[in-house]
């Protein structure tokens, strides 16, 4: 039979093209009145547009992702059973030359509605934060901040909420190791996230390896620390009552706090994609990578993470570098994730899931060539290493594992006050301190869960919306949230996920 359904083809020397349609290709579908399509292919997954012998290269975005194990003819399915995963980029071999840089016109006259800190930077939320230096004391936190939620914080209009830091850290580990020096900082520069006001509530237990002071830089007016150990408490309930105490002084604070108008400048966004598909990298990912470009325009700030998910393409970044140091620094931080895994007896290609390969990512090389295109255009000024606090306006690789939670856990410590979030198998992922906007990579998705999804970039797939039009409306977005005029559908659902600190440190 003959169709008018076409396939989506990213470039010339592509020999993979994928299919759009939410019931896939069926058998003998005809493609450019020629190619006749050999076997069923579901959506998102690749049809071969030319004969691939055995040895050769697969190509997409231009870029080899994987190597055929056998022929493969033109209309056939390729997917990971027919294909091996290629050697990674070799570090060494890739020189860095200065790019000349194309100057773009600086975007003027955007702004939000933020709450500013003293410290310079800008909240898009106005929360009490209570963080702890030890696990032990995680009950303690959950049941005061429901305490707090039903007690307290109905005389505090003007704040937005209650979270409490839990984490999994602080006793029962290496405290000097090289390692703990991630999960560490991470906790230090969490509690100075923007959108925490500069006001610090630290609860330790009082036996821990890590002390609360340890997590707080300064005590000054602004900073509470509590020990649960203390002997000037009996029984659980005034433990309770004097955190409870500690936490209204905060909340007074935090109460005269009101938004005011902020520059686009102030923007500090974390891009992550999680359950990602085939999609991620023609649709919604684009869009990101166009919006984050429009914000370093107007002055403000982008990173982009997730080591094995730029692992494969890091000899397109490179060339994006502003200088060779931050070059070598993206070596660096590849090379030492590359031993990271070695010493865990795992190989990057442990981070392609099932998912992702229902959803048509076929190698972790393909993965990651989609994967950084949320990162735009703009040049790299500078690379984080995992917890470290944004330096520096502009695009940052803020190294992080791929992993949703570790990711966003990270970039929150390096300061974002805003998250956007691509999917294309589907997740609720949402954090309770920053919003976090949540964008499908595909119709099908966007349909299905119409009140988990805020945007759907699968327009572009279809051709509705172009990328322009949609990294606009996204930008767009990014300012209403930021200002409380939108609720990402996260927040209204109150569908938040714990924290997840990386530690690469030994346990004791």
């Amino acid at each position: 039979m003959k169709s008018e359904i076409l396939v989506i083809k990213l470039s010339d020397l592509d020999n993979v093209a994928v299919v759009p349609h939410a019931k896939g290709l069926q058998k003998g579908t005809t493609l450019d009145d020629e190619l006749i399509v050999q076997e069923y292919i579901p959506m998102g997954h690749k049809v071969a547009i030319t004969d691939i012998l055995k040895g050769e290269s697969i190509i997409r975005y231009g870029q080899k992702i994987a190597t055929a194990d056998d022929d493969i003819k033109a209309g056939q399915w390729v997917n990971e059973h027919k294909i091996s995963l290629p050697v990674p980029p070799d570090l060494d071999s890739i020189l860095y030359v200065k790019p000349t840089v194309q100057k773009t016109e600086p975007l003027e006259g955007y702004t939000f509605e933020g709450y500013k800190n003293n410290d310079g930077s800008v909240g898009t939320k106005n929360l009490l934060a209570i963080s702890n230096s030890v696990q032990c004391v995680a009950g303690l936190t959950e049941f005061v901040v429901k305490k707090i939620k039903k007690e307290l914080l109905p005389k505090y209009p003007n704040v937005d909420g209650v979270v409490g830091l839990n984490h999994s850290y602080g006793c029962g580990v290496a405290i000097n190791a090289p390692g703990a020096i991630v999960p560490i900082r991470t906790l230090k520069n969490i509690a100075l996230n923007p959108n925490f006001g500069g006001h610090a509530l630290v609860i330790g237990l009082g036996c821990e390896k890590l002390r609360p002071e340890s997590i707080v830089n300064n005590a000054s007016d602004d900073t509470s620390i509590f020990y649960m150990q203390s002997e000037s408490n009996e029984g659980f309930m005034a433990i309770v009552d004097d955190v409870m105490s500690l936490a209204e002084k905060h909340l007074e604070a935090l109460n005269e706090r009101k938004r005011v108008t902020c520059p686009a400048s102030d923007l500090v966004v974390g891009m992550q994609c999680g359950g990602s598909d085939a999609f991620s990298g023609i649709t919604a990912n684009p869009a990101a990578g166009f919006a984050a470009d429009l914000i370093v325009r107007a002055g403000g700030s982008v990173m982009f993470s997730e080591v094995t998910e730029v692992r494969d393409a890091i000899h397109l970044l490179i060339p994006r570098a502003v200088d060779e140091e931050v070059a070598d620094a993206l070596k660096r931080e590849m090379l030492w994730y590359d031993d990271y895994l070695k010493l865990g007896q795992a190989d990057r290609s442990a981070n392609t899931s099932p998912g992702n390969k229902r959803g048509g990512l076929s190698t972790i090389v393909e993965k990651a060539l989609g994967s950084i295109v949320k990162s735009g255009t703009s040049p790299i000024v500078d690379v984080l290493g995992p917890g470290e606090k944004i330096r520096k306006k502009g695009l940052n690789f803020a190294a992080t594992p791929a992993g949703d939670f570790v990711c966003g856990t990270l970039q929150l410590a390096s300061g974002m006050n805003m998250h956007v979030f691509m999917t294309g198998r589907g997740t609720p992922y949402g954090l309770a301190e920053v919003p976090v906007i949540k964008v499908s990579t595909n119709s099908v998705l966007s349909k299905r869960w119409f009140d988990l999804i805020d945007l759907d970039a699968g327009e572009i797939a279809t051709g509705a919306k172009s990328i322009e039009e949609m990294g606009w409306e996204l930008f767009k977005m990014i300012l209403d949230v930021a200002s409380g005029k939108m609720q990402v559908a996260a927040d209204k659902l109150e569908l938040h996920n714990d924290l997840v600190l990386f530690n690469p440190g030994p346990l004791t």
